[in-house]
């Protein structure tokens, strides 16, 4: 079982992770849930990002990561999962908001967004938990703390 990334940088920014950090987290989320996954990942700029989240969820403003789910056609089976927008100014911002590390941060990201990839989402309190649980389970796994810690 192998996940295939295509890793696709559409913005200059300082101390990106590599390629095989976004291939091991990427592969924590989704290779629970698909064999052979293929995933693609754009970083991308805040106005890139604030665009899309415009175009797509009504939101006027750059965000860390949105994630687009493939939907194959009735009949076809693809490993595609989807893609993810990540904008590194809005993680970086955070992770500095959060007293996280950058890099663990964009790890949570990845994470973060995949499980949206397959369906998961935390609109309501019960789905939150259950991503949430998903999400500090996969970071540990990579000696990554519970991102949702109090005492930050």
């Amino acid at each position: 079982m192998s996940i295939e990334l295509d890793l696709q940088i559409a913005c200059e920014f300082e101390n990106l992770p590599s390629h095989e950090q976004f291939e091991l987290w990427a592969s924590k989320a989704l290779l629970p849930y698909h064999e052979n996954p293929e995933l693609t990942i754009l970083i991308a700029d805040e106005t890139q990002s604030q665009e899309l989240n415009s175009q797509y969820r009504g939101k006027d403003k750059s965000t860390n990561v949105l994630s687009f789910p493939f939907e194959a056609p009735p009949g076809i089976d693809l490993p595609l999962v989807g893609d993810l927008i990540i904008c590194p100014q809005v993680v970086k911002r955070e992770s500095i908001e959060q007293e996280k590390s950058f890099h663990e941060h964009f790890a949570h990201m990845v994470i973060h967004g995949c499980l949206h990839l397959l369906g998961f989402d935390h609109i309501n309190e019960q789905d939150a938990i259950e991503m949430e649980s998903l999400e500090k389970e996969f970071l540990a796994e990579i000696g990554i703390s519970d991102p949702y810690r109090d005492d930050i």
